[in-house]
């Protein structure tokens, strides 16, 4: 259905339950080959000679808690394919949409968190403590940013747009 004012900028479908499941996994699948692969460099970088020299051992904890935050990601957004294979694996449920949506979007948090803890001890060796946590702060705050207000803002803005 169009918007009111017909421009097509608020032009949206509805799609049936199967294809709703089809891109919410798909978006899963999209998310997780990337974040696979950051945990395995992850778990590489401990068994190299400088990382107990280079990291100091509250360093060597924070990316530990970093990887398990990785980890905390990737058990949540593979959870929606665990779920309907046990729950209804022949039937897509509005309920089974919902809870793989949010699933989807708990996950981001431990994955910024995670990214960003890893890049300042990155950036902490490379250019130092302050340049390290100004990194860390940088890149967390574009993923608040683009992961959480830009899709508010634009719920704002077709709200208002329909309210008037």
């Amino acid at each position: 259905m169009a918007d009111q004012t017909g421009s097509g900028q608020d032009e949206k479908q509805k799609v049936a339950l199967s294809q709703a499941a089809q891109y919410l996994l798909d978006e899963c699948r999209m998310v997780l080959p990337g974040i696979q692969a950051l945990f395995g460099f992850q778990l590489i970088v401990v068994f190299n000679p400088g990382f107990d020299q280079k990291l100091s051992t509250v360093e060597q904890s924070l990316h530990l808690t970093a990887i398990a935050l990785v980890a905390i990601a990737i058990a949540i957004i593979m959870t929606p394919a665990a779920y309907h294979r046990q729950t209804s694996p022949r039937e897509v449920t509005h309920d089974f949409i919902e809870l793989s949506t949010r699933l989807l979007l708990w996950s981001m948090f431990p994955l910024a968190v995670g990214i960003s803890l890893d890049l300042y001890l990155i950036g902490r060796i490379i250019i130092g403590g302050v340049g390290g946590a100004w990194l860390c702060a940088g890149v967390l705050a574009i993923y608040v940013i683009l992961w959480l207000l830009v899709p508010r803002i634009s719920s704002i803005r077709r709200l208002l747009r329909l309210s008037k």
